[in-house]
């Protein structure tokens, strides 16, 4: 099945390709787009990211979401996999974004993605895609963000460790912190959608 990031958006407008192949081209010349798929309309549906030698970094697809789409059963399938995560503030506040997104963009992280350069071209182009607004981030055995960029629903494996970028939804108002992911009282304060209490004074500003 392979892994994969993506960027779920509201906004129904399709990225231009020359900008997203500017990107690259100003930011990493060993990387390159081609176009595997278009849909009727003739804007792109499937692009592959690669190095310029030929090494396959990911491919990037353009789902809208709609009755009886890949994108919309992607949503479902995202909804199903975060039923029992936490905390639940975030949850109901994914669920009732998720009924909002108009289009999943879904990399499939290929062998590329393993090197620095096809990593870093990568992260660009889903940053660029996400930076349009009205989108969060999700990936595989991880969670998602808000539209900050702040984690706040947790999918992680049970090993994991680390400093990461949280927020917590207190108030209608998402609280930003950094906190450690290996830390039992940081994990067990963020489930409970709370902002670990040695870090009350640490907490990150947007």
């Amino acid at each position: 099945m392979g892994y994969f990031t993506r960027v779920l958006t509201k906004l129904e407008t399709v990225p231009e390709l020359d900008d997203l192949e500017e990107l690259l081209l100003r930011e990493h010349p060993g990387c390159r787009l081609e176009v595997e798929d278009t849909d009727e309309e003739g804007e792109w549906t499937s692009l592959l990211l690669s190095t310029v030698d030929g090494i396959e970094v990911a491919v990037l697809e353009r789902n809208p979401v709609e009755d009886g789409s890949a994108g919309q059963d992607e949503i479902a399938d995202l909804l199903e996999d975060a039923r029992d995560a936490r905390p639940e503030s975030a949850r109901q506040w994914l669920e009732e974004f998720l009924d909002e997104v108009r289009t999943v963009y879904s990399f499939q992280h290929l062998q590329g993605a393993e090197f620095v350069e096809g990593l870093a071209a990568l992260h660009a182009l889903r940053h660029k895609l996400f930076e349009r607004g009205e989108s969060i981030l999700q990936a595989d055995n991880e969670g998602f963000t808000n539209e900050e960029g702040y984690h706040i629903l947790w999918q992680f494996a049970d090993t994991v460790s680390g400093s990461w970028n949280m927020a917590v939804l207190q108030e209608d108002t998402w609280r930003n912190f950094s906190m450690d992911l290996g830390d039992p009282d940081h994990r067990e304060a963020f489930w409970n959608g709370e902002v670990p209490s040695d870090l009350e004074g640490l907490r990150r500003r947007p």
